[in-house]
């Protein structure tokens, strides 16, 4: 095994891990609705709901197998996990590449979904080197590296795709490769050998880690807060190019240009605003102040009718971007360091499930409140089921946001005391 990393330096690894796999994930979306036409030999519309089925698949293989890989990091350590990820994604989108049939581009999304242990993997790793008083700012990277993929991603892509529909793939499996190579040779473990325990199947599953977590009744309480706002915040990539065109009569450039602007807030407010203002004010009112962001960005965009109130809503989106390291960070203080892999499973368990509702949720209150034969017509109808979700996570969450401190948990099998 090798020597411990310092923090910077295992942060650092962690960052460019996650912006080169976020990268090999943007690098496809533009071309993906043409390679879907190419193989299927369908419509625009018809290809579309491929992509969804595509979505789902994935969605589904992180909810089953999140809680498995993260228990896997908590019995062998997060290097050999983040490393066979990393592998597993290469070839993946080299699947992908030379996909002949829609079945074998499936069994990509469906390999793709199993590894993608690499946002759990590394999240534990970050817990691993991270103090404490430091989690919530240093899981903003989590955020920040997902956020400069998501930008420099698709402008690759869609520059790529001028050479074929192949082209991304090839370029997103060389990135993951390459990754996995850096990894190999310099990736240190984080997980101390005192700090592992055995594998049971029992536990690594998502009922059986969900068992193992209520043992701890705030860390099971803020999970719940946790699901309700993913199912909230993923109204965006399920209806935000409908909603653009719909309601702004936006091109595709303009929907491009607002999710670059998103991508860049998120970055922003990740990877610094976080490290500023998390330290001063507390985790606590750092999560009341993000989730009340997120419920005016919701509101203001069910109410929009001009694209100028989408970037002052998209400001306000990207403030609420703090939320999900913060929730992290209250959670992953009230565990063991010997199941903070199986926490993040967990946590990546139910990201998975949440991609799954919101999709089917988001897409059908659009659709029932969109076009000209709706009976009511308010296109903005699931930014509003999205704030009122939001307003449930607050009132589930609001006693732990006057804490500024988080409560020390007692031992594994045992629970944190009152809050």
């Amino acid at each position: 095994m090798k020597p411990a990393p310092s923090n910077r330096s295992a942060l650092t690894f962690i960052l460019v891990t996650l912006v080169i796999n976020s990268m090999g994930i943007g690098l496809m979306m533009p071309v993906m609705p043409s390679l879907l036409q190419e193989l299927t030999q369908l419509s625009v519309s018809d290809a579309a709901r491929w992509g969804g089925a595509l979505t789902f698949v994935y969605a589904l293989m992180q909810f089953l197998f999140g809680p498995t890989l993260g228990n896997l990091s908590d019995r062998f350590g997060r290097r050999p996990v983040l490393l066979i990820s990393m592998f597993a994604m290469a070839l993946d989108y080299l699947i992908m590449a030379l996909s002949w049939h829609l079945a074998v581009l499936f069994v990509g999304r469906m390999l793709s979904g199993i590894s993608g242990a690499t946002f759990s993997a590394a999240s534990a790793y970050i817990a691993d080197v991270s103090s404490k008083e430091d989690r919530a700012k240093n899981f903003g990277l989590v955020g920040a590296g997902f956020g400069v993929g998501f930008v420099l991603g698709p402008m690759i892509g869609g520059y790529l795709g001028e050479y074929g529909t192949r082209a991304p793939f090839y370029a997103a499996a060389a990135l993951s490769f390459i990754n996995f190579l850096f990894g190999f040779f310099v990736l240190p473990e984080t997980l101390k050998p005192d700090n592992r325990r055995a594998f049971d199947w029992k536990r690594a599953n998502p009922l059986g880690a969900l068992k193992q977590i209520a043992a701890y009744p705030a860390v099971r309480t803020l999970l719940l807060a946790v699901f309700l706002f993913d199912i909230a915040h993923y109204v965006y990539p399920a209806v935000w190019s409908f909603y653009a065109e719909e309601v702004f009569n936006w091109s595709p450039q303009d929907i491009g240009l607002s999710l670059g602007a998103v991508g860049i807030g998120f970055v922003f407010v990740q990877g610094y605003l976080i490290r500023v203002l998390e330290p001063k004010i507390g985790p606590g009112r750092t999560l009341f102040l993000s989730l009340c962001a997120n419920l005016l960005a919701f509101i203001g965009l069910s109410l929009a009718s001009a694209g100028w109130v989408a970037y002052m809503m998209i400001a306000f989106a990207a403030l609420g971007a703090m939320a999900t390291p913060t929730f992290t960070a209250l959670m992953a203080n009230r565990i063991p360091d010997n199941a903070q892999g199986e926490l993040q499973g967990l946590i990546s368990s139910a990201a998975g499930l949440s991609m799954v509702v919101s999709p089917l949720l988001m897409t059908q209150v659009f659709a029932a409140f969109s076009g000209a034969d709706a009976t009511i017509r308010f296109p903005g109808a699931p930014f509003a089921v999205a704030g009122f979700l939001i307003l449930i996570s607050i009132l589930i969450a609001l006693p732990f946001m006057r804490l500024r401190d988080k409560t020390p948990v007692r031992e594994e099998t045992g629970e944190s005391p009152a809050e």
